[in-house]
């Protein structure tokens, strides 16, 4: 009798003790972080701000690479394979991306396309008349550079998250409300800096800062490469020189993506500025974040304009 019973109750332990550890282990894995990959820094920036501590966030570039020309890895393949979601921006910025996911063959993993429901802007809407046509046939894709794109950039990750890890949709929803909130005053601040500015026109290195400048009220006097990775004409380089010394730019915006060659040979035929920012997070120090970013832009080229 006393082994009968001894029996039953360990088996009622055994049974409870397993129960437990089932239910441990089911919420340790649903506590799991979302895999998530995106193509540039700035999307990672607005994931993570989003996502906090229950997303694991992989960015494909880093900051210093040109996201036109970008070439895949065997390791960006596998990040691309254990994801959930991938965040792109569109409009033919990552023409390399379709590659990828095909080649990864997750068929579970959905693409958000960040920059749907942005005012895009055409690259024939900029000043000189040979870069008609030339760019972006989609428009141009460097939607980011303007900070009130950039809240339609996160709104769409949120709206991602929420739908893949609906248990923690408050806390999405929260950091997106907070990181909007000190979006708004860095655009405050900002706007306000160059406020004053008498002469807010330069040279553009290649076709990124369309939305930089309408936001900010920066003129774009003229662009050096129309199309990344192909070299202007003799005559579109004179055509900018002359452009340069009549109308007295001050100064010419690189970018740490690409090679300075261009923009000091302006510099050394016309004498102006070269101000090196980035389209990137992380592509110079102090611009780790897209916050960082954004000031490091706006307060150097302001600088830039004032001390010429």
């Amino acid at each position: 009798m006393f082994s009968e019973r001894f029996s039953r109750w360990a088996c009622a332990i055994l049974a409870t003790s397993w129960l437990t550890c089932s239910a441990s282990v089911a919420i340790a894995a649903s506590a799991e972080p979302v895999n998530v990959v995106v193509t540039i820094p700035v999307l990672k920036d607005l994931a993570e701000q989003a996502g906090g501590s229950y997303i694991r966030v992989t960015s494909l570039l880093k900051g210093y690479e040109n996201e036109h020309t970008y070439s895949p890895k065997p390791s960006d393949l596998i990040a691309v394979r254990k994801a959930r979601l991938l965040f792109e921006v569109g409009l033919g910025l990552e023409v390399w991306v379709a590659n990828l996911v095909k080649n990864a063959g997750s068929a579970s993993l959905r693409i958000i396309t960040t920059s749907k429901g942005v005012d895009i802007m055409r690259d024939d809407q900029e000043p000189l008349e040979a870069h008609r046509g030339l760019a972006h046939e989609q428009g141009n894709p460097h939607i980011w550079m303007d900070p009130e794109n950039a809240a339609t950039m996160m709104r769409h990750i949120t709206d991602a998250l929420v739908e893949v890890d609906p248990d923690h949709a408050h806390e999405f929803r929260q950091n997106q409300a907070t990181y909007l909130k000190r979006l708004d005053l860095i655009r405050t601040e900002l706007n306000e800096r160059v406020r004053n500015l008498p002469d807010r026109r330069f040279v553009a290195h290649h076709p990124a800062w369309p939305y930089f400048a309408r936001r900010f009220g920066f003129q774009i006097a003229g662009i050096i490469q129309t199309q990344s990775g192909s070299e202007p004409s003799a005559i579109h380089m004179q055509h900018l020189i002359s452009t340069i010394k009549k109308q007295r730019v001050k100064a010419v915006v690189s970018e740490i993506q690409l090679s300075q060659k261009l923009p000091e040979l302006l510099a050394k035929e016309t004498g102006i500025r070269i101000v090196v920012l980035t389209t990137l997070p992380g592509g110079l120090p102090q611009t780790e974040t897209y916050l960082d970013m954004l000031r490091y832009n706006v307060l150097q080229l302001a600088n830039a304009l004032e001390a010429a």
